[in-house]
């Protein structure tokens, strides 16, 4: 049986078995996935079909069904990190850094459509011509953008940033040679005496999952609120934690929640550290704010090309929200930020930690940043993988009072 008469049978089955179901509520799984293997073996009565093939149409016809059709076998393998669909007849997958077609498709784009809504419709969300993009996020905490007709042009696109069940420990960063063991040590100190961090980086290149592992050094008695767009960071072993989540406009354009909202809020909230998600927009006027009233040893991501172009950015960002002077923006920055991390992909597809520097002060009317690692390449191995690691730069920090009053600040 070749995959377009496959590809048929299915969807005669699906028919088939929707049609029975029509009208009928509260089915469970079990009864749906009997019906399926029940017509799927009587066509085997008619069609050779291995048994592998058997199982095979019983999940896809299943998953079309009850769950994310095509979507629902990509996510459960723990090998796929993004998917990304192009309308119905084009699906690609990363995996190990790869970009790959994946075999199969949607039945039709209305089949594609009716998916997009049940993703966006678990985390009562909105989707539709008049606002035809949204960023929502999976149970699992897998990261969902969607694009609608008529922005996309081709039909739906969807891409889903897949996140693993236990998120990665910096132990296993250490392991990938992300970053080194004495970076790691300068950070945990830096993070216990409440130091200021912003994590940097282009797409793809491990900012949340770096947060994630970065926030295993919080000390568990503080109390922490996590504000985000769309929900995706999993902060561990935290019992005081609080997590909130922005919202979106109604159909009328009303009752919006934005992550300026939920900053302004979480100051009200007696918290001991502030962690954002992202910043993005003119929510980095609140974020500055939170970090000079007192907030220390906030976390924060933000996308940019170097440590350097975050600064720039974040000026940039501050200025669509608040109309004041530039020197008086660098000013704030450099009071609010202590420490910039700066994550990077290399040709080789491995993420990494590629400078950490500190935030000094304003020289000049410029912000100055002093780094402490830099990621030095030393050759290629055999299999194309960049060899390199992080270099020390400088021995200590200019500003080590929050060191020193955490009782961390070893004179080095």
């Amino acid at each position: 049986m070749t995959k377009e008469e496959e590809k048929r049978r299915c969807l005669e089955i699906q028919e088939k078995i929707l049609k029975e179901l029509e009208g009928r509520e509260g089915i469970a799984d079990e009864e749906i996935s009997e019906c399926v293997e029940e017509y799927v073996l009587k066509l085997g009565h008619t069609v050779y079909l291995s048994v592998e093939k058997k199982g095979e149409m019983i999940r896809t016809i299943f998953n079309s069904i009850r769950k994310l059709d095509v979507l629902q076998e990509i996510l459960e393998d723990d090998s796929i990190s993004e998917v990304m669909v192009n309308g119905p007849n084009h699906i690609f997958i990363e995996r190990d850094g790869a970009l790959l077609p994946f075999p199969k498709s949607f039945s039709s784009q209305g089949r594609l459509e009716d998916v997009v809504q049940q993703i966006v419709g678990q985390v009562n969300r909105r989707v539709n011509e008049a606002n035809p993009i949204a960023d929502v996020r999976l149970p699992d905490g897998s990261r969902v953008n969607v694009v609608l007709p008529p922005v996309a042009l081709e039909g739906p696109v969807v891409t889903i940033r897949k996140f693993p069940d236990k998120p990665i420990s910096m132990d296993r960063l250490l392991a990938l040679d992300s970053i080194s063991v004495e970076a790691v040590e300068m950070l945990k100190k830096l993070v216990e005496a409440k130091y200021n961090i912003f994590i940097s980086g282009g797409t793809g290149s491990g900012k949340t999952t770096f947060l994630n592992a970065l926030s295993d050094f919080i000390p568990a008695e503080e109390r922490i609120i996590v504000i985000e767009d769309a929900a995706e960071l999993q902060i561990r072993g935290i019992p005081n934690l609080v997590r909130l989540e922005a919202r979106g406009a109604n159909v009328e354009g009303k009752n919006a929640i934005t992550i300026r909202d939920l900053i302004k809020s979480a100051l009200r909230m007696r918290p001991d550290r502030i962690i954002l998600g992202e910043v993005r927009d003119a929510a980095a006027c609140e974020l500055l704010n939170v970090m000079n009233t007192g907030h220390d040893g906030s976390l924060c991501t933000g996308h940019a090309n170097s440590a350097k172009d975050m600064l720039n950015r974040l000026e940039t960002l501050v200025l669509t929200g608040m109309d004041i002077p530039l020197p008086a923006v660098r000013s704030q920055i450099a009071s609010a930020l202590d420490i910039i991390v700066h994550l990077g992909r290399l040709r080789d597809k491995s993420r990494r930690v590629l400078e950490i520097d500190e935030v000094t002060g304003i020289e000049n009317g410029e912000i100055v940043l002093r780094t402490i690692f830099r990621f030095q390449e030393t050759g290629q191995a055999g299999d194309g993988r960049v060899v390199g690691g992080l270099q020390r730069i400088a021995k200590k920090l200019v500003h080590y009072e929050k060191l020193q009053a955490a009782g961390l600040y070893e004179g080095e």
